[in-house]
């Protein structure tokens, strides 16, 4: 169990830790947090194969993370609503930064870095309006804080960083929340919004899907080679829909919404939980730890295929496709030749493998 005294010990050893390379860790690949069987929660290294590089202890559940571009340095963000994001030295362990939302905001689980890893972003929402917040905080200067704009939307979750290292894209789920127990405030009058802005904030470009998808709040982002957007949706209206769960994007056009054959939708139970590009950019993925589904797509909306894997959702890009874990420590590796078993470890893999690869 982390203590405070490990956590006061991290922060003492921040100022002292030498800037190593990923290499010093071992040159994961991946990064991903999970509960472990004491009834802790960890952040795990891994390598292209799955296998453990490094397992560091977290406070409380953790969702996604971010790994700065050129140190062995990775944000570790809480569940949302979180109020903690650790900047953890995953060479020696220690914890180098605890960083804390403003008052009355909340972390949303995700953000990235940017200007080669000058700066770290942080997506947030205002705890009484669900307002988007992006978080900018100066990594040089020990993370300190020292700004933040928009997201353009209500209850963003996730955020990335596109190829021209210049524009940002943001999923604004459009669900308006109650900060203390993530009650749902407003299914019948979201709008959720992809939103693309400049790195000081200036919007670029908002899509919006038509009324009758409203409901349809858009959660997880992938990057593609060219510069296509694929977004991850979870569907809050009536529970028997087989709306699409992944759409597809490029500035200046419309969405395009991919739909698998009804059966396969609708055992997806209307959950996206995570999404990738394949390793080589070909093909796009969505999975469902609810559904027990990974569905696999090309990136004209095309449907390639399905593999069933009981709670499925961690999903990154990987040599052979992609790598996907799963709710039971499972590490497996999916193509077009289907599901390959990597391995699986002692824990519970949360939501979200995070490539430290571009």
């Amino acid at each position: 169990m982390t203590t405070r005294r490990f956590f006061l010990a991290g922060l003492l050893a921040a100022s002292a830790a030498p800037n190593l390379s990923w290499a010093a860790a071992g040159d994961p690949a991946y990064i991903a947090a999970a509960k472990t069987p004491d009834g802790g929660f960890a952040l795990f290294g891994l390598d292209p194969e799955g296998a453990t590089l490094f397992q560091l202890p977290l406070p409380a559940r953790g969702h996604a993370g971010a790994g700065h571009p050129t140190r062995a340095e990775a944000v570790a963000f809480a569940r949302r609503p979180g109020h903690f994001a650790l900047v953890i030295d995953c060479v020696g362990g220690a914890v180098i930064r605890t960083l804390t939302p403003p008052e009355g905001r909340q972390f949303n689980g995700h953000g990235v870095y940017v200007e080669n890893g000058a700066r770290l972003l942080t997506v947030e929402q205002m705890a009484d309006s669900s307002a988007g917040v992006i978080g900018i905080w100066d990594v040089e200067a020990g993370y300190l804080r020292v700004g933040e704009f928009s997201t353009h939307g209500i209850g963003p979750h996730d955020l990335r960083l596109m190829a021209d290292e210049r524009t940002l894209v943001a999923a604004n789920g459009g669900i308006a929340t109650d900060p203390s127990d993530r009650a749902k405030l407003n299914i019948d009058t979201m709008r959720p919004n992809l939103s693309y802005f400049d790195l000081d904030g200036r919007l670029l470009e908002t899509v919006e899907l038509e009324p009758e998808l409203w409901q349809n709040s858009i959660r997880h982002l992938a990057l593609g080679p060219d510069g296509q957007v694929g977004f991850a949706m979870q569907w809050e209206g009536a529970p028997d829909a087989a709306t699409p769960l992944l759409g597809l994007h490029r500035r200046g056009e419309a969405p395009v919404l991919a739909s698998a054959p009804l059966a396969d939708e609708l055992a997806m139970k209307g959950y996206a939980g995570s999404i990738a590009f394949s390793g080589d950019g070909s093909e796009i993925a969505i999975s469902s730890p609810r559904g027990g589904r990974l569905h696999r797509f090309a990136p004209d909306g095309r449907f390639l295929g399905a593999v069933s894997r009981a709670d499925v959702c961690g999903l990154a890009a990987h040599p052979a496709g992609y790598l996907a874990s799963d709710g039971l420590g499972g590490l497996i590796a999916v193509g077009a030749q289907g599901a390959r078993p990597l391995g699986r470890q002692d824990c519970a893999w949360d939501n979200h493998i995070v490539s430290l690869r571009s």
